[in-house]
């Protein structure tokens, strides 16, 4: 559920609409399809006071769909709608006409028909006398046309305050939708002397398939398809893992754990759709460990990618003093990927200003930025490091990994700018259809980085030739010297001088045997 404002965009110059869409609006998350209103005041907003009752995308109602069905009917349901005035309002003097307050329905390609201006200056609300004179509307009133687009709309319903009465009810109404757009409801008044109104009660938002928002619902589609490929990358690997376990390495141990918690994030985002779509209303329960369990996969895939760049395992045993730098910054992107994920998913999203977005959001960026160059350094000193001992093997596997990265890292960029231009260009979510193309394909690149990763570091019989040697470097790397010098004609003397190794302390053929089979190996292998 989207909370731009029409009304609000109206007031601020350009810049200021952009920014303000950008950090709050095109971020902003979906709170439920049950609104709950509880005590909520209003804003003044020029010279009318306004509650933003909801925005949602809606789907038509199936056209065998009716008003009690269960399944196919698509409509906007007000429950105990309740307004209350303070005491200071109804005790002053009564006016000639009541007290009234509007609910207004309009999909967004209506939004002119809400507001006038006269003479070309600037858009009101509620009727001024300048728009009165010239016999446009009462004085006081609410503006609002008939729309050019869809006959009888917008919906508008009027509560009226009796004399004296401190509460007015909105008798229960249902809107039933009959075409596909994004649908906004404000309850909007325009006697100050109201100042102080509060609104109880819930509106109740069905798409014919369910209580799911219409930019979220294909999610549940698309994380069941994730949970799915999860499943057959995780029944590869699995396989792989328990045929090879003598010769599984601790990288490979680290990659497992990805894999596993990747299905738990999936499986709990799909469930947590599905029980959304049901009764309309988010189980913070399952959310929260949906955002926990890909807070964790997230942080445990950005350190596993760079302690892979460092080398860890492959060409080095151990971190030494980096361990404790890369066990901080994981740590901090944990902490403040949890606070944005829970903050997003499971509050109330669109009571949060955009500073307070921005405040978020911000430290997230940052800390992503900080593991991208540190990635990109590091893999230059380990491919730097492989050349240098003329490990081809470990080479080869450490520029496919490179050219991933340095793909999903371009794809990333380009991603963001078009999220970016998507966001600054929908100013009113006239494309929410496709709104959910943007979480999907970030939640598809990360599967897509980490299929790459087990494809290269898949467990096999030679694991261990791509594992860190601890019988010491140098004789491993005079190996891979050893299978690139193409061996040449030795004189009986010199095969009697070298016949000996003393450093393995067994004859030089059987080393040269032993690279040559390597070699042999290696290349059936690649």
């Amino acid at each position: 559920m989207a909370r731009t404002s029409p009304f609000l965009s109206r007031a601020l110059p350009p810049p200021t609409v952009l920014l303000f869409v950008l950090v709050v609006s095109g971020w902003c998350g979906v709170e439920a399809s049950v609104h709950d209103y509880k005590g909520e005041g209003f804003r003044s907003q020029g010279n009318a006071f306004i509650l933003h009752g909801g925005s949602e995308g809606l789907y038509a109602s199936l056209p065998s769909a009716n008003s009690s069905a269960s399944y196919g009917a698509s409509f906007i349901r007000f429950e105990q709608i309740t307004f209350r005035i303070p005491k200071k309002a109804a005790a002053k003097e009564k006016h000639e006409s009541p007290w009234t307050v509007k609910a207004i329905v309009f999909e967004v390609q209506d939004r002119e028909a809400i507001g006038g201006s006269a003479y070309g200056g600037q858009r009101a609300i509620c009727c001024t006398p300048d728009l009165a004179k010239i016999g446009a509307c009462t004085e006081g009133t609410v503006i609002y046309r008939l729309s050019t687009h869809s006959p009888g709309w917008p919906q508008v319903f009027t509560v009226s305050f009796k004399d004296g009465d401190l509460e007015a009810t909105l008798p229960p109404q249902t809107i039933q939708i009959t075409k596909t757009g994004m649908y906004n409801l404000y309850f909007i008044y325009c006697d100050p002397a109201l100042d102080g109104l509060v609104i109880e009660g819930k509106t109740i938002w069905k798409n014919p398939t369910g209580y799911l928002p219409g930019r979220m619902a294909p999610l549940m589609k698309f994380y069941g398809f994730m949970s799915l490929a999860f499943v057959v990358l995780g029944v590869y690997w699995f396989s792989q893992y328990a045929k090879f376990w003598r010769e599984v390495m601790p990288l490979q141990n680290c990659i497992t754990l990805v894999i596993a918690l990747g299905m738990l994030e999936m499986a709990l985002w799909y469930f947590e759709y599905a029980e959304f779509n049901e009764t309309g209303i988010r189980p913070k329960g399952i959310t929260f460990w949906a955002v926990t369990f890909g807070t964790v996969k997230r942080t445990v895939s950005r350190v596993l990618i760079l302690v892979v760049s460092m080398g860890f395992g492959v060409v080095r045993p151990t971190l030494g003093g980096l361990t404790s730098k890369v066990a901080l910054l994981g740590g901090t992107f944990l902490l403040a990927s949890e606070v944005l994920e829970l903050v997003e998913n499971v509050g109330a999203v669109s009571d949060l200003s955009g500073k307070a977005r921005l405040f978020l959001v911000l430290p997230v960026a940052i800390l992503d930025a900080f593991f991208i160059i540190w990635i990109f350094i590091s893999l230059s000193k380990t491919l730097s490091k492989l050349r240098t001992k003329r490990m081809t093997a470990k080479l080869d596997v450490y520029r496919k990994f490179t050219n991933a990265l340095i793909v999903a890292v371009v794809v990333s960029v380009g991603w963001i700018g078009y999220e970016i231009y998507f966001k600054s260009t929908d100013v009113y979510n006239e494309q929410w259809q496709n709104a959910w193309i943007i979480p999907a394909l970030w939640q598809f690149l990360s599967f897509s980085l980490l299929c790459v990763i087990c494809a290269l570091w898949a467990p096999s019989q030679n694991s261990m030739r791509y594992a860190y040697s601890d019988d010491g470097s140098e004789e491993f790397d005079r190996e891979d010297v050893l299978s690139l010098i193409k061996p040449g004609p030795f004189t009986s003397k010199e095969s009697w001088s070298f016949s000996v190794s003393p450093d393995a302390k067994m004859p030089l053929g059987v080393n040269t045997a032993s690279s040559q089979n390597g070699d042999t190996e290696e290349d059936k292998r690649e």
